[in-house]
């Protein structure tokens, strides 16, 4: 008998077939179009993705990238609570979903999932493509305004991935307050850009005003480290592309970093990280150096060398994003 296929293995296969009969011309246009909404800084007060090609390319494009930061945040979620599942799990503005895709991934097993956008092709076919993954047939996809007229149910977890930027001011303050007040977690991924990480602060700085504590990427709840205009946290996955994200990106390689920024935030007990890197590691003769925010609101450059024995090879292997040290030795 043969093994079931992966989440991740699955949600690719679903989009294979997204383009077809959609012409190539047509869904490079939309998708160069969403590559400005994305990139830019222009908020809206209607739905960016507006009809099947422009969702059709959404998937093509964005689904696979936003899988893989929203995977990498839950999952940094879960190494600080380990011993919490969600309950019940509502992504605020999901489109067709991959942040409920992602939670499968984490966390396995079935929970109550709601997924609440404004675009009502998002939602079909975010609908569609679930129907291919059995632990994704109860989902409840429901058309609903994200901005200041959005109510949200008490959950578990409240997901908000590549939001933010669409919004207006007063609807991303809206947003927010809606999901700290809803939400036992709520997880905010943003695109890794300076804008993305000002989006994001401002959400962690609100979610801590609602009574949320921060569980990663920060070890502390205190203000960010970072001088505003200086620099900006974020961080990166690897993501695979298929044949047709090649075709629709206009790529050659089989993969591609997404750089993004994000805000774990939680109502209960969690450990964040003792400290975490935040840039890629620099590996050299004998020696790893590492760039680390830490527990004591601070950012500083460590080098590990080979007489740190078993930590030097754990910061051979490490990875920016990590918790560090591993295993809090």
């Amino acid at each position: 008998m043969n093994a079931p296929a992966a989440p991740a293995d699955t949600l690719r296969a679903a989009l294979a077939g997204l383009l077809d009969g959609l012409p190539t011309r047509q869904a490079a246009q939309a998708v160069e179009r969403l590559i400005t909404h994305y990139r830019g800084a222009t908020p809206t007060g209607a739905p960016i993705l507006r009809n099947r090609a422009d969702v059709a390319a959404y998937a093509a494009y964005r689904m696979p990238a936003t899988f893989e930061a929203v995977r990498s945040a839950l999952a940094a979620l879960a190494v600080a609570a380990p011993g919490w599942t969600p309950g019940s799990h509502t992504d605020a503005g999901g489109g067709t979903g991959a942040a409920v895709w992602a939670a499968g991934v984490v966390w396995g097993g079935a929970r109550p999932v709601t997924v609440l956008d404004w675009s009502e092709p998002a939602l079909a076919l975010g609908r569609e493509i679930a129907a291919a993954e059995p632990g994704l047939a109860d989902v409840r996809w429901r058309r609903a305004r994200i901005g200041t007229d959005l109510t949200l149910e008490a959950t578990g977890l409240v997901t908000v991935s590549y939001v933010l930027n669409e919004l207006t001011p007063a609807d991303r303050t809206a947003l927010v307050d809606a999901a700290a007040g809803a939400g036992q977690a709520v997880v905010i991924v943003e695109a890794g850009t300076p804008a993305g990480y000002e989006r994001v602060i401002e959400a962690r700085d609100r979610l801590i005003a609602a009574g949320l504590r921060i569980a990663a990427p920060c070890p502390h709840s205190a203000d960010c480290p970072i001088a505003p205009g200086t620099d900006w946290c974020h961080f990166s996955a690897r993501v695979s592309r298929s044949s047709l994200h090649r075709q629709v990106k206009g790529g050659s390689l089989a993969y591609e970093d997404e750089k993004f920024s994000y805000v774990a935030a939680v109502r209960f007990p969690a450990a964040p990280a003792a400290a975490r890197v935040v840039r890629r590691p620099q590996i050299r003769k004998g020696q790893v150096l590492l760039d680390l925010c830490e527990a004591e609101q601070d950012l500083r450059r460590v080098t590990v060398t080979k007489r740190h024995g078993e930590l030097y090879r754990a910061a051979r292997d490490a990875d920016w994003g990590d918790a560090w040290p591993p295993d809090g030795r």
